[in-house]
């Protein structure tokens, strides 16, 4: 039983005294020896470590794991939770290889840790490990986001397997919290061997583009094991997981950059799966100030279907304020994911990208759609799709990557998801791809297309080349190539007014409305609007989960 203590000191009356008496003063608590000797303790306890810390992370050009957590959190809002875990704080007290606490971003509370590399280069071992658990189940009991800043370099080789099991118990809680709260990790400097899997089963992974390394065997066992020389840049470095690996989502210029980035990824999610996304003040002006560049939108597409352009440059143009948070942005560049707003709804943008590739899908782009669509329906952020998509991009290498495999993850993707599903096709949809990118058909709410709009099997030239080959071959053989040439033209042009406009699609359902590219905005704010309280569970009791292709 835990005893009461009142909160008066005042006594009792007929309560004895001995205040005033001889004219003395009862020391208290706070003036009392012990507690003078404890604060002096540990000021310098804290004092000797911070400055082993500045001495050693100053001098690599990186901050100390506690100046980076004050870089993150809101001014005064860090609650750090057992700072002297495993020494206690008496003669003996030493800091941990790692920091752990609580504080809020913007006003809204959140989990961190952050490795300390100037403790034994920040190793993870049982004292550590067990800090970095208790947070994570603060997290999932409390519903809130957690933030891991990784400046380690690995397992305590002293502890052995205790060490190896710690991983393995944040292995198991972070993924216990994936989908229930966002989880971030911000890379700032080695993360190698066993422990590049906490971050990689998180939900966004941020490192700086100098002083991060990620992989699971480091340069010298590359070089002992297949005689092959590389460094740890070309290896593990951000900029080869953000262009190359995808495993970085965001490749910072420094360690500022990268915590300004986690705070603006967190202002466009929920605290949890079972809170909303929070929504932001839009009043008047600003819905006058984004109806002028939403009204211009057409003009940023050229008409032939042939034509690239920059479709963030489109989507820029009918969010909120013009700003969309891009994911992944240098990763299979082909289509474009992130975070905007419509008229403070914070929403997850997916859009295919003719700058590169003329937009088709590919084994990277699928991987990359399907994860971001499968997290904005864990958080419950609608969707709106923006589609121009030639197809799959074709060839043998594709193929054996296993397109067919990767492809399909965008359909389970799209097909289980619960939240609302804006699409709108800006010029052209063909065969799979079309299905895939958020159709009707697939699940979608809502499906929209500007006027002249090919959706189709195939493209109008592909189309006439396979349908009439033989009479195209006749007149060839008749009359000349250039014959054959104007008879293909014509059957194209023919092709493209019966079959590939968007009328078929409006008639059979798979488009709800033709719409002009200056209404594009109002559209989707309106269908969100109508589909703010969707409720899909998709409840099946028998089945325990399904089996996406991974």
């Amino acid at each position: 039983m835990t005893d009461t203590f009142p909160r008066s000191s005042t006594p009792a009356a007929g309560a004895a005294s001995d205040t005033g008496s001889a004219g003395s003063q009862a020391r208290t608590i706070a003036d009392s020896e012990a507690t003078t000797a404890f604060r002096e303790h540990i000021a310098r306890v804290n004092t000797n470590a911070e400055d082993r810390a500045i001495a050693r992370q100053h001098a690599k050009g990186k901050q100390t794991a506690r100046e980076r957590i004050e870089g993150l959190l809101d001014a005064g809002t860090f609650l750090e939770i057992g700072r002297y875990t495993g020494s206690g704080a008496g003669s003996g007290a030493r800091p941990s290889g790692v920091v752990t606490g609580f504080g809020q971003i913007d006003g809204r509370q959140v989990a961190v840790y952050s490795q300390d590399f100037s403790v034994s280069g920040g190793a993870l071992g049982t004292i550590e490990g067990d800090k970095i658990v208790r947070l994570l189940n603060d997290a999932l009991r409390l519903r809130i986001p957690v933030i891991g800043l990784i400046d380690s370099g690995g397992a305590k080789i002293q502890e052995g397997v205790g060490a190896l099991r710690q991983y393995g118990r944040i292995f198991n809680r972070t993924c216990a919290a994936s989908g229930l709260v966002p989880q971030i990790s911000v890379i700032l400097g080695p993360c190698a061997g066993g422990a590049v899997y906490s971050p990689a089963l998180t939900d966004f992974v941020i490192a700086t583009r100098e002083a991060s390394h990620m992989f699971v065997t480091g340069p010298d066992v590359v070089r002992a094991v297949t005689g092959e020389s590389i460094s740890a840049e070309e290896l593990g470095g951000a900029r080869i997981h953000g262009m190359v690996s995808g495993v970085v989502h965001y490749v910072a210029e420094d360690e500022t950059d990268a915590l300004e980035q986690v705070r603006t990824f967190l202002a466009y999610l929920p605290s949890s799966a079972d809170q909303e996304a929070p929504r932001y003040d839009y009043d008047a002006s600003a819905r006058t100030s984004d109806a002028s560049p939403a009204s211009r939108v057409g003009s940023l597409v050229p008409a032939s279907s042939r034509q690239a352009y920059d479709v963030a440059e489109v989507v820029a143009a009918l969010v909120d304020h013009g700003e969309l948070v891009q994911v992944q942005e240098v990763f299979a560049p082909n289509v474009v994911i992130g975070f905007a707003c419509f008229e403070g709804r914070p929403v997850g943008i997916a859009a295919n990208q003719p700058l590169v590739d003329a937009g088709t899908l590919d084994v990277d782009a699928s991987e990359k759609l399907a994860r971001f669509v499968r997290f904005c329906d864990a958080f419950g952020l609608p969707v709106v799709t923006f589609v121009d998509v030639p197809g799959y991009r074709p060839g043998a290498e594709q193929e054996h990557a296993g397109i067919i495999r990767r492809g399909a993850k965008v359909i389970n993707a799209y097909a289980t998801a619960t939240v609302p599903l804006v699409t709108v096709v800006l010029r052209k949809a063909y065969g799979g791809a079309y299905i895939v990118m958020g159709s009707k058909a697939i699940g979608a709410d809502l499906n929209f297309c500007w006027p002249g709009a090919e959706i189709a099997v195939l493209g109008a030239a592909g189309a006439v080349g396979i349908i009439h080959r033989r009479e195209l071959e006749r007149v060839r053989d008749e009359r000349g190539d250039q014959a054959a040439a104007a008879e293909q033209e014509r059957l194209v042009e023919e092709y493209t007014e019966t079959v590939i406009n968007p009328d078929k699609a409006v008639a059979i359902g798979e488009i709800d409305a033709v719409v002009a590219p200056e209404e594009t905005r109002t559209v989707i704010v309106d269908s969100l609007a109508a589909l703010a309280d969707k409720r899909d569970s998709r409840h099946t009791p028998t089945k325990k989960h399904d089996n996406v292709p991974l």
